[in-house]
């Protein structure tokens, strides 16, 4: 049986790899690594990668086929994790979720430029708690359900309007 350490990388397919960057990096603190060439981004918090790769077909927020479902960052205290929501919030970032009490700890969820789910949580000394009528138990899909088309039109209505002459 393998004993597995850790995640070496995550990889993203992005749309707009500039933007991306700024959201991982500058507003979420990754290093840039390195580059290979004009599509691709290594990014990293100590020995940990964020792959970005521009898609070679754009997606959107409500394209769920080439997205992953979400991914978490662990803070070390419920504390850090309200203290990461005002940030993110003060950052101008879209907060799906407000901090919650889960079943693994204090959490919320926030959609990067690109429509992923992106969970930033704290975990309990004693692992996984049981039901209770104060743990939201919500799953990512269903919280994502309402903001990845709002995503989607606040794009849309960004986009530049071209006249035809």
């Amino acid at each position: 049986m393998m004993k597995l350490t850790g995640i070496n990388q995550i990889t993203l397919r992005v749309n707009d790899l500039r933007l991306a960057e700024a959201f991982y990096g500058g507003i979420l603190g990754f290093k840039l690594d390195h580059r290979v060439g004009a599509n691709i981004s290594y990014l990293r918090i100590n020995s940990d990668l964020l792959v970005l790769v521009k898609a070679e077909t754009p997606g959107s927020p409500e394209a769920r086929d080439i997205r992953v479902d979400h991914f978490g960052f662990r803070l070390s205290s419920d504390a850090e994790v309200d203290a990461a929501a005002r940030y993110l919030d003060d950052s101008g970032v879209h907060l799906v979720t407000r901090p919650a009490h889960r079943r693994e700890g204090r959490a919320f969820f926030v959609m990067d430029p690109d429509g992923n789910l992106v969970e930033f949580y704290s975990m309990h000394e004693a692992g996984i708690q049981k039901e209770s009528p104060d743990i939201d138990v919500s799953t990512p899909g269903a919280l994502a359900g309402g903001s990845r088309p709002k995503i989607s039109e606040e794009k849309e209505l960004q986009k530049p309007r071209r006249s035809r002459k």
